[in-house]
């Protein structure tokens, strides 16, 4: 598509607030859906590690 000015690409022909506004919902969403896949993988990991400490399964260092 050819556009006359920035203006015009941004406004989108009367719809770019539709346009723009699905983007910015879309890139926040995916974003949050990053910082949650981490936090629960950090959370996971860290179980995963107590469990194992606690079943005697990784060694702490310490001398029995």
């Amino acid at each position: 598509m050819h556009w006359e000015s920035w203006a015009a690409f941004w406004s989108m022909g009367g719809k770019g607030f539709y346009v723009w506004g699905s983007y910015g919902v879309t890139l926040a969403l995916i974003v949050l859906e990053l910082v949650w896949l981490f936090r629960q993988r950090r959370r996971t990991a860290a179980r995963l590690r107590r469990w194992l400490r606690a079943s005697g399964r990784i060694d702490t260092g310490e001398a029995q």
